[in-house]
């Protein structure tokens, strides 16, 4: 299946632009902070284990649409022809390595710092106005995108829509002026259930709480991130091309060396 095939199953659209929801004259920065924002919303390591096959597939997709949007020569050739080179795509690269190589370690610092710079940006409002219009005023829709605390937020988030809708920057949608009770306490339910996981697994993890916590996890996601990361690609690659990867056979052979030692014991 080719790219353009890609896009339309898992985003909806085959159009690259459309995917990375930006205008087609959108700067290189532009670019970047978007493939950085929806890469992070699907990256692998943020969901659970049963949609992590999905996930990995979707980051190669975003991985293979900015490797051409940040590309001139073939940026130039999509806008004029709206078709890519599929021989010149390498499904089976390593998207992590790539990702990596754009954007630096998160550390709880940058976290910290990029909320407290992002919550009532200008930059908040026109994230907050795309997922409305997208989500046709669904808060269910509207606050999945949202980057922290949407149980927190979303009162405020509300009193910004609806002061936009006031203005008439956006239009009325019944979904977010006619919203039930019913549908709030089912959303709200979901994302302190959500929570209650995320406790669970810090519990596991033998994490405490505040930001040693979340320090701490994440540079245990750093440090595995790799290796999780290389083998989910490589699995996908083999499964796909019938080859074993090198993490593939690295895999394989310290299974090998397991059951070795079990026989021996």
């Amino acid at each position: 299946m080719g790219l353009l095939q890609l896009c339309e199953q898992y985003f909806s659209t085959a159009n690259l632009y459309e995917v990375f929801q930006i205008p087609e004259k959108a700067t290189e920065k532009e670019v970047k902070k978007a493939y950085h924002k929806l890469s992070l919303k699907i990256h692998p390591d943020r969901v659970s284990e049963d949609e992590k096959l999905e996930a990995t597939e979707k980051f190669k997709v975003l991985g293979a649409v900015h490797a051409i949007l940040s590309d001139k020569e073939k940026r130039a050739i999509y806008d004029e022809t709206k078709c890519v080179d599929e021989d010149d795509l390498s499904f089976e690269r390593d998207w992590s390595v790539y990702w990596r190589g754009l954007f630096k370690t998160v550390t709880v610092e940058d976290i910290i710092a990029y909320e407290k710079k992002y919550i009532g940006s200008q930059e908040e409002k026109d994230d907050l106005k795309s997922a409305y219009l997208n989500g046709k005023g669904d808060m269910d829709y509207i606050l999945d995108q949202y980057q922290f605390d949407r149980l927190e937020h979303e009162s405020r988030i509300k009193e910004i829509l609806t002061e936009m809708i006031e203005n008439e920057e956006i239009p009325t949608y019944k979904k977010f002026t006619n919203e039930s009770n019913k549908k709030r306490q089912k959303r709200t339910a979901k994302i302190k259930k959500e929570a209650k996981e995320a406790e669970e697994l810090k519990s596991e993890l033998g994490l405490g709480s505040g930001n040693n916590s979340l320090e701490e996890m994440i540079k245990q996601r750093q440090q595995s991130r790799s290796i999780e990361m290389d083998s989910l690609i490589d699995d996908i690659a083999a499964k796909y091309s019938g080859k074993k990867t090198k993490a593939t056979k690295r895999k394989t052979q310290s299974e090998a060396k397991g059951s070795k030692r079990k026989r021996k014991n």
